[in-house]
């Protein structure tokens, strides 16, 4: 008797994000948001989410930042329109601000041991956007992060708490790299920082990298993002 051979495994579908473009929003705003959402995944009140913004000028310090990393007072940094928090992620100082890719991932993870895991997919997805505007980006072993012929072109400061992650990726597409000089950029004095722009020599958009970076990562956490509405503006 011949028997029927067994049928291919049908892959299974990839898990549904829920994705956010916050356009421009001051950095205050974006922080409030991901707690709220990091609060409802935690409760499984809600899936994963996806946050893209770009922030106006901010400096934020980490839970291992170091006060002799910040190079200018805060007063200075009043006068210069620069907003400035402490905040619960990993890592140094870093900037953030307009022509910046920032994206927050608020993503429940099975086993806490999977941290590394994320971040370097993270990682894999940045390089892989970076490719395709023919940028070779590399990592470091010492640093999470990606570089640029030694220069760093997109910072990942991630924090997770019962079991979910929230802030993410800084990823440098037209920024203006002088705001840099306020800061040791994550504790690395002797380190460079670069842009896409810069690195590539051709004046690239925000707008550009979105789709492209939103499609690597949906590669390399193996997701599907789906466009959510814009939520409502979060204040203090």
């Amino acid at each position: 008797m011949i028997q029927a051979s067994a049928s291919p495994r049908e892959e299974a579908a990839p898990h549904v994000v829920s994705f956010y473009d916050l356009g421009r929003i001051r950095y205050e705003s974006a922080w409030i948001l991901q707690r709220k959402l990091h609060a409802a995944r935690a409760a499984d009140e809600i899936s994963d989410a996806l946050l893209f913004c770009e922030h106006e000028p901010v400096i934020t310090m980490g839970k291992s930042g170091q006060t002799q990393n910040l190079l200018v007072s805060k007063d200075e940094l009043k006068r210069r329109g620069i907003d400035y928090f402490e905040v619960e992620r990993g890592g140094d100082l870093t900037y953030h601000g307009p022509g910046q890719l920032v994206g927050y991932p608020i993503f429940k993870l099975p086993r806490l041991r999977e941290v590394q895991g994320f971040v370097r997919k993270m990682e894999s997805a940045i390089i892989a956007t970076l490719q395709a505007f023919g940028i070779e980006g590399e990592r470091r072993s010492d640093h999470p992060g990606v570089f640029v012929g030694g220069a760093k072109i997109a910072s990942i400061g991630a924090a997770v708490r019962s079991g979910v992650t929230f802030h993410g990726f800084a990823l440098d597409v037209r920024t203006d790299l002088n705001a840099f000089q306020a800061i040791n950029p994550c504790g690395m004095p002797t380190v460079a920082v670069t842009s896409m722009a810069q690195a590539s020599g051709h004046d690239i958009s925000v707008q550009e990298v979105e789709p492209l970076m939103l499609q690597s990562l949906e590669a390399a956490y193996e997701i599907s993002c789906t466009r959510q509405p814009q939520p409502a503006a979060e204040s203090a």
